[in-house]
């Protein structure tokens, strides 16, 4: 069975005296450190980076260590790089299994290992390093919002490679949320914790999923990354080139809505209800008018519309618009002189089977007026009625 303890300082300088239960004298030779930054930050990456490698640092010298038991280890990280091979070499006689082989027999032959890379493990602390950068997918974020380019993540990247040469660590691009270099991560630790067999090789295509064990990594392979940028060098300080942004722009999110009162909604529809039920109130008498303007009801005998007789005489005072007209086209079937010639047949007024009165020219001149005022005021009842209409649409 194998255990495994896991510390976690949780990026909290304060957690540091907490450090002595985690890493001590006993577990010295068998401890392997993770150093994790993120991409939605990269412009801070030199500070973390500088601050836990010194705090690292001054917690190992502070640890009641001997110089053999600290050059041991500081040694055996050594041949471990040197003893790296890519995995398509297995026909070599420096293979990595039979390279891994003489490392655990710690019967090592200098003439089967590699030389030393230039620039590697100028800081030697004798632990076990793997830097690994997460949330790369925020790379399409930082070109969007803050114009990075693929210069600018070129020069990320040949810094902490060229970083993780000089402290002899791994280094690993992750992607929780699109699930890149997870599995291979974990793979990875187990080999260096246990010695199980990896054989992956190093990915440098992909910029967002970058993985490069410790032993493959040398200065010729990152000045590769050099060929892209135009618009600064790669020697320039870290911070000159990604520096951090005045301000980040919000993340656009939606308008929140929040919901009215149940009570409170229904309230205003019950004013809104009543308001329109006063206006329908209010309006119904004048449509009842208007649409009562000019009905036109049966004509019937005896009907209190048609022109009438009193006392021999026709009836023209009638209140009703139809009587005005009636008298008026009567007074048009009658001769000027007001009486029929003789044996002629007597004209009716077509309603009752009456014979109107003689029309004087001053009562058929009145008739005309009548007419045409009863005529001039239906034709404004109409109008009005029409407007009223349109009103309503």
């Amino acid at each position: 069975m194998t255990r495994l303890g896991v510390w976690v300082l949780d990026g909290d300088p304060g957690h540091t005296n907490l450090l002595r239960y985690a890493l001590n004298e006993t577990n010295y030779a068998h401890t392997l450190i993770i150093l994790t930054v993120s991409m939605t930050t990269p412009w801070s990456w030199l500070e973390q980076m500088n601050h836990w490698i010194k705090i690292l640092d001054d917690h190992v010298k502070s640890l009641k260590l001997t110089a053999e038991e600290r050059e041991e280890a500081q040694k055996h990280l050594v041949t471990r790089w040197q003893s790296y091979c890519e995995v398509s070499d297995d026909l070599d006689p420096g293979s990595p299994m039979k390279r891994s082989a003489i490392v655990r027999n710690n019967s090592i032959d200098e003439d089967d290992l590699l030389p030393l890379t230039e620039s590697a493990f100028t800081m030697n602390l004798g632990l076990d390093i793997v830097v690994v950068v997460t949330k790369t997918d925020y790379m399409t974020t930082l070109e969007k919002n803050f114009d990075y380019k693929e210069e600018h993540f070129d020069f990320i990247q040949q810094w902490i490679r060229r970083f993780c040469l000089e402290q002899g660590a791994s280094l690993f691009y992750t992607s929780v949320k699109e699930d890149k270099n997870c599995d291979l991560l974990y793979k990875y630790l187990t080999h260096r914790i246990y010695g199980l067999p990896f054989q992956t090789p190093a990915l440098v295509v992909e910029k967002d999923a970058v993985s490069i064990p410790a032993g493959w990594d040398n200065l010729k392979k990152i000045s590769i990354l050099y060929e892209n940028m135009q618009s600064f060098k790669p020697e320039n300080y870290y911070t000159d080139v990604i520096t951090q942004p005045p301000f980040r722009k919000p993340v656009s999110r939606e308008t929140e809505v929040i919901a009215e009162d149940e009570q409170v909604f229904l309230a205003k529809q019950m004013q809104m209800l009543q308001e329109t039920q006063g206006q329908m109130r209010s309006e119904s008498p004048l449509r009842s008018q208007q649409g009562k303007a000019s009905p036109r009801t049966p004509v019937t005998a005896g009907s209190q519309s048609s022109p009438k007789k009193i006392d021999g005489k026709l009836n023209t005072s009638t209140p009703s618009g139809e009587g005005v007209l009636a008298n008026f086209f009567n007074s048009l079937l009658h001769k000027k002189s007001g009486s029929p010639q003789a044996g002629s047949p007597r004209p009716t007024n077509g309603i009752d089977g009456a014979v109107p009165a003689a029309m004087t020219p001053e009562r058929m001149a009145a008739s005309r007026t009548d007419a045409a005022a009863e005529l001039d005021r239906l034709s404004r009842s109409v109008k009005k009625e029409m407007d009223f209409t349109q009103s309503d649409c």
